[in-house]
């Protein structure tokens, strides 16, 4: 892997090695064909190499007897068997008679007459010995030498040379086995190093084909070995580094770029760019390369902080040991892993922020506390603990045994004795302990899971000196029992005196109930018998505003009857609120759920109050599903809606947002309504949602109302089996949720609101 890293080019060798597995055995299949080629050119060659050699040395043999016998004086019988047989004994070495040679020599009339060496043919005509269809008999020295078969058919190279008297001829003959012998030799040794070389080539490439299976799975395993180190890494959320600080590059695994959510660019990262990327608070790289090339350290455990894709900031803790080889031609490398510990620094930055609570809530314990480990040695205690023991303030007592502590306060304890009536156990026991000074202690341990004990002592002084004070008050209480019992005859008398009282309540309670559903009739019939009378002042002023029939003739007057328009239609809402809440309280309201789509009644609502925000400048959003189906009263559902979104653009200053929100949850569909308005004081939330209740504020004292709104708006929700939620801050706005059930619940036909 390392050399991966370092060497990119192996990569790429790595890369074409199927096809260097496939041109190799090709090569050498083409290496042996050129061989075996070139050897059988050589021994074609080298036969024609050899019959050639053989036809000279037959030549020249041939040509030196002839001119022997052609020298005067060389002939001196007149025989011709005795001439031919001189003429062989004296000019026809052994020599030259070697590699199966032989020479015949005839007469005239072409008998053979003499032939060495021995065992050539002595007998017999030449022509008939060499065969009829030869020319050489004929044509003689001119025919020059031939590759001829003889009589009996074997091949031989042959020539004839004619002599002078009393000889005829001179035939030279040389097998054509025995003039290629040499060449066969030659050749069979050409064949033993072809087939050797073949040999060695194919062990070649049978050790080259087992070495690449070796080499196969040697990179099988490796690329097993290294998914698994990549599994491992991404896994456990670390990265590779192989720092070359010899070249100023690093190289990061894909696991590093993955936990900074980075893209791989280029095979290494420059030291600038890594550097670049860690906090400046952290120091920088250029330090350490510094100390690395002091030779002031060999090994690296650094925690720092780097920037990933997404601009934020994480804990890496990096590791890593600096590796020189002595055939490295690269220089020393810095390798190791980087682990993200962004987790387990915030886990400890919580650990501290929880032992500092409970550090502060051990010291807020009003009762001395005290931790022992599973050692029986102090783990910690608070300063109650302290104090009442007088122990020193700069005393560390953690990690003190109890009688190490005991030894270093002022106040040992002189006594312990059991409470009466608690129950010790293995686990847990109470008991009391008294001090040198006198003061009591009530002790309680338990003990932990881990083996360790929990000790708080309360003291219990002043209920010691109670205990004192009860008994004599006991003597005292036994004096009053009789005055008790005299008393007690009084008591009955005013129990019964009681009793008269709650019935004449009672009756008073249902007298006021009486009157209260009077009034609630009443203000139903006033607000109706107002209605009249006001519509009739809204259709007059819209007419006298408009100047339906003619001009009024001054322009203030066009203003007093916008006014009085305006006024009356204020006074008419807060007649239909009256009346709407006496339907109410006097159960005549109903509502009629029925399947509908919750969107289209928001979108409504919105729009009925759309002319009032504009008009202040509000900005109305609606953040609910396109489809929203439910179970309610459509007409009672906008009416919520309305009064809600109404209150927001009273309280909310120009240019603020009121949002619409919807989400289902379970059965039940919440419905907000967010405002970022003036808000609402915490000690106010409670009361609002009453009938005529109202927050007394700055901003609401010009829009003074009936305080009716929410009362319609909570009761219109509690009658569908819902409920109305406020939640707002004085000067952050308010947000009220309306809670409905997704379906209506079923109650009887005449059911009303309470």
């Amino acid at each position: 892997m390392a050399k991966s890293i370092t060497h990119p080019a192996l990569g790429r060798l790595v890369a074409a090695e199927p096809w260097l597995k496939l041109a190799v055995p090709c090569l050498l299949g083409v290496f042996v064909l050129t061989l075996a080629f070139s050897a059988v050119l050589q021994a074609v060659s080298s036969r024609s190499e050899a019959v050639d050699d053989a036809a000279i040395t037959i030549d020249l043999l041939a040509a030196s007897l002839t001119h022997a016998a052609a020298t005067p004086g060389a002939l001196n019988s007149s025989s011709p068997a005795t001439a031919g047989r001189a003429l062989l004994e004296a000019h026809a070495p052994s020599q030259a008679l070697g590699a199966g040679r032989s020479v015949i020599v005839t007469d005239a009339a072409g008998t053979i007459v003499a032939a060495a060496p021995a065992g050539a043919p002595t007998r017999g005509r030449l022509a008939t010995w060499l065969g009829p269809s030869q020319p050489l008999t004929t044509f003689a020295d001119r025919a020059g030498v031939m590759e001829i078969s003889l009589a009996n058919n074997q091949r031989v190279l042959a020539t004839v040379r004619n002599l002078p008297a009393p000889l005829g001829q001179l035939a030279v003959v040389q097998p054509l086995d025995d003039a290629l012998s040499p060449w066969r030799a030659l050749t069979r040794n050409y064949g033993t190093l072809l087939l050797t070389a073949s040999l060695v080539l194919i062990a070649v490439a049978a050790a080259y084909f087992m070495q690449s299976a070796r080499a196969r799975d040697a990179d099988d395993i490796t690329e097993r070995v290294t998914e698994r180190i990549d599994t491992a890494l991404n896994r456990g959320r670390c990265g590779l580094w192989d720092w070359d600080i010899a070249r100023g590059r690093i190289y990061w695994s894909d696991s590093m770029y993955a936990l900074l959510g980075l893209t791989r660019q280029n095979e290494f990262l420059s030291f600038g760019e890594v550097n670049a990327m860690v906090h400046p608070d952290d120091g920088d790289l250029y330090g350490l390369a510094d100390m690395l090339a002091g030779a002031r350290a060999d090994t690296v455990d650094y925690e720092f902080r780097i920037r990933n894709a997404a601009g934020e900031w994480i804990w890496l803790r990096h590791r890593s040991e600096l590796v020189e080889r002595g055939d490295d031609q690269d220089g020393p490398h810095l390798i190791g892993i980087s682990v993200d510990i962004t987790e387990q620094r915030r886990m400890a930055a919580l650990k501290k922020t929880s032992d500092n609570r409970l550090s502060d809530a051990i010291e807020s314990i009003s009762e001395a506390f005290v931790l022992w480990g599973q050692d029986q040695r102090l783990v910690t205690c608070n300063s109650k603990f302290r104090s009442l023991h007088r122990l020193p303030p700069e005393l560390q007592v953690a990690g003190m045994t109890q009688e190490e502590l005991m030894q270093q306060g002022n106040l040992p304890i002189v006594q312990t004795r059991p409470i009466n009536g608690a129950v010790a156990s293995r686990d847990a026991q109470t008991y009391e302990a008294e001090l040198a000074d006198g003061r009591w202690l009530q002790v309680n341990e338990r003990r932990t899971k881990d083996g360790g004990l929990v000790s708080i002592g309360t003291d219990i002084t002043g209920l010691k000196r109670h205990e004192e004070q009860l008994v004599d008050s006991e003597r005292r209480l036994l004096v009053l029992v009789s005055d008790l019992r005299r008393s007690r005859q009084a008591l009955e008398m005013r129990g019964q005196q009681l009793a008269d009282l709650a019935e004449g309540y009672r009756e008073e309670k249902g007298k006021a109930e009486a009157a209260n559903r009077a009034k609630s009739e009443f203000l139903a019939n006033m607000s109706h018998e107002l209605r009249t009378p006001l519509n009739a002042i809204i259709g007059f002023s819209e007419m006298m505003e408009g100047e339906m029939f003619g001009p009024l003739g001054n322009a203030r007057y066009t203003d007093y009857s916008r006014d009085i328009r305006g006024s009356g239609q204020k006074l008419l809402a807060m007649v239909e609120d009256i009346l709407e809440m006496s339907r109410i309280d006097t159960g005549s309201r109903r509502i009629e759920p029925q399947p509908i789509d919750g969107r289209a009644v928001i979108d409504a609502a919105v729009s009925a109050i759309s002319e009032a925000a504009s008009g202040k400048g509000l900005h109305l959003e609606v953040d609910a599903p396109a489809k929203l189906g439910m179970e309610a009263d459509p007409r009672a559902l906008q009416q919520i809606l309305v009064r809600l979104l109404r209150n927001s653009v009273k309280f909310t200053p120009e240019g603020g947002a009121i949002t619409v929100r919807a989400r289902t949850t379970g059965d039940l569909v919440d419905i907000h309504v967010i405002d970022t308005g003036v808000g609402i004081a915490a000690e106010a939330i409670d009361t609002l949602g009453r009938p005529f209740e109202q927050v007394e504020g700055e901003f609401n004292k010009a829009n003074k109302g009936a305080g009716l709104g929410l009362a319609i708006a909570r009761s219109l929700a509690e009658m569908h089996g819902g409920g109305l939620n406020i939640q707002s801050q004085l000067g952050h706005g308010a947000m009220v949720t309306v809670r409905l059930p997704l379906h209506a619940p079923v109650h009887d036909a005449d059911h009303v609101a309470a």
